[in-house]
């Protein structure tokens, strides 16, 4: 966790991709956003669904699923926008995460968290914080900062300035 203050939060956000639960931990969860018209970004990664105006600003929004190598997200009625503030190399990005349905706030504690799973995850490692079981289902607790690498918050930051946005973000705001 970033820093000192984090740590003392046990809350945690709980959502769907597909059958699995996942959780981000409170302090990375800035917003969730019922789903609306996301307008496409030429020559962007297949995980970028493009760019929504989030009161007046440009958020770029990531498919959630196919980051994690899954089938891309069949929008539904639950299908929502979770608002994150990733941290990668001391700089503050925000961006939005599309995710199947927003489950619940969860409280846990560090003492109900057992390690990642090491072996047969279909789930990089590095990107797990850890596991717990809440009444009899797993829900796996996501490092939001690990999921994002230098080189893929670069390409959504490059993504989101080049000109062919400009036109893009007219349309939108």
């Amino acid at each position: 966790m970033s820093n000192e203050k984090d740590t003392k939060i046990n809350s945690y956000l709980s959502f769907k991709l597909g059958d699995e639960e996942f959780a981000a931990h409170a302090s990375k969860v800035l917003n969730i956003l019922e789903l609306s018209k996301i307008t496409v970004v030429p020559q962007a990664p297949e995980y970028m669904k493009g760019v929504i105006n989030l009161r007046g600003t440009v958020l770029p929004v990531i498919d959630t699923r196919i980051k994690f190598g899954m089938s891309p997200t069949e929008y539904t009625t639950n299908t929502c926008i979770i608002v994150m503030d990733i941290v990668v190399d001391n700089e503050s990005v925000k961006l939005g995460a599309l995710v199947d349905a927003v489950q619940a706030v969860l409280e846990i504690e560090p003492s109900q968290i057992m390690p990642a799973p090491s072996i047969g995850s279909r789930y990089r490692s590095e990107f797990i914080d850890g596991v717990t079981s809440i009444n009899d289902r797993f829900v796996m607790i996501l490092d939001m900062d690990a999921i994002f690498s230098s080189d893929d918050l670069t390409s959504l930051v490059e993504t989101t300035t080049q000109g062919s946005l400009k036109q893009s973000v007219e349309e939108i705001a």
